[in-house]
């Protein structure tokens, strides 16, 4: 094949890529596209990353994946599809975005999206550290591999264009609060609640600041969660009737009140940008408080396990799990299930995806 019949040949499939995919469910304003999902953070949007790491926190092995397509432990922590996943999916891009460190990674998934995220990561450089996965830093380090390789394969113009166009989500925090701060202690003596959400302010600041550098303008990056609602966190600080944490929950609203300011600010000073804080806290705690409401009858433990501490390597094939995960809020006692996830997606996505336009 000569070289220019190549060229014509990848432009066709790059546009049936970019434009084809599955029929999108939320409508897009005329004339604007979305053409990827890109994912930074945790585990709340990891999808395997945490494979192809020496570390514990890892979930490629049953009961996880149970309802998943063909029942398949991809590295999700959850019995299915998690954010990134279902994001994407709403918006017609693709059914599944890949993890980036997957081997089998195909040059039609970089222009899509794929993620960057590690379970166990977080803001504060020290969270990652103690559980041995990709930090921030790291993420973006491979972030700026993946660019190099996209500008290898559709050239520099379209690997700008994808870029301003597609959606990141940026999803940490919960780790630092759970892990570093409160059940570690590793930076309690150092901080003060106060201060340690300064310090992962700072740091998530200079986050959404290096990508946008590197040329993302749509940039969602979601709250923590009510963290000391998660089962775990209810078993480790709510006392002997398995309460919310208040302790764990003020120190998430303290930061999601500097979060939304700071990114508020970023907006008015980064030309082009359109950084949007996103609100998972009140919704995940109403679904949490109102399950019923929802469709769910429990919230206050996971499916797997006894659903009061089973987490990761604790949630394995030795593990009972629930009959019907759906009826579940949490998967185990730190994630949701795919259910939930699907209740809370499209509501997020109703109420903040105009603000990307």
């Amino acid at each position: 094949m000569s070289s220019s019949s190549f060229s014509v040949l990848f432009t066709l499939i790059f546009f049936s890529v970019l434009f084809c995919n599955s029929k999108a469910v939320i409508q897009l304003p005329p004339n604007e596209t979305i053409p990827a999902v890109i994912a930074f953070g945790d585990s709340i949007v990891d999808t395997g990353n945490n494979n192809y790491l020496s570390t514990l926190v890892k979930c490629n092995f049953p009961p996880y994946g149970q309802d998943f397509k063909g029942k398949v432990p991809t590295g999700r922590f959850g019995n299915g599809k998690v954010p990134s996943d279902l994001i994407a999916e709403e918006l017609g891009i693709k059914e599944l975005v890949p993890a980036y460190l997957d081997p089998h990674l195909q040059p039609q998934d970089l222009m899509t999206g794929v993620c960057f995220a590690s379970g166990g990561s977080g803001y504060d450089p020290l969270t990652p550290k103690i559980v041995s996965v990709l930090s921030m830093s790291d993420q973006l380090e491979m972030f700026k591999e993946y660019k190099a390789k996209l500008r290898g394969i559709i050239g520099e113009e379209r690997t700008n264009f994808i870029l301003s166009k597609s959606l990141f989500l940026v999803v940490a925090g919960s780790d630092d609060i759970a892990n570093s701060y409160f059940v570690t202690h590793a930076r309690e003596l150092e901080y003060d609640v106060p201060s340690y959400t300064d310090l992962m302010l700072d740091q998530a600041t200079t986050f959404v600041k290096e990508i946008y550098e590197k040329g993302a303008r749509r940039i969602g990056v979601l709250s923590a969660p009510p963290i000391g609602c998660v089962p775990s966190q209810r078993t480790l600080a709510g006392g002997i009737l398995r309460q919310c944490s208040e302790k764990y929950n003020q120190a998430a609203k303290l930061f999601n009140i500097k979060l939304s300011a700071t990114l508020d600010s970023l907006n008015r000073n980064l030309s082009n940008s359109k950084l949007v804080y996103i609100d998972v806290y009140s919704p995940l705690l109403d679904l949490i408080e109102n399950p019923k409401k929802y469709g769910f009858e429990i919230a206050n433990k996971g499916c797997c396990g006894t659903g009061n501490i089973e987490v990761s390597i604790l949630c394995n094939p030795a593990s009972a799990t629930c009959t019907d995960a759906s009826n579940y809020i949490f998967w185990d006692s730190y994630h949701p299930t795919e259910a939930a996830y699907r209740t809370l997606i499209p509501m997020v996505l109703q109420k903040y995806l105009s603000s990307f336009f």
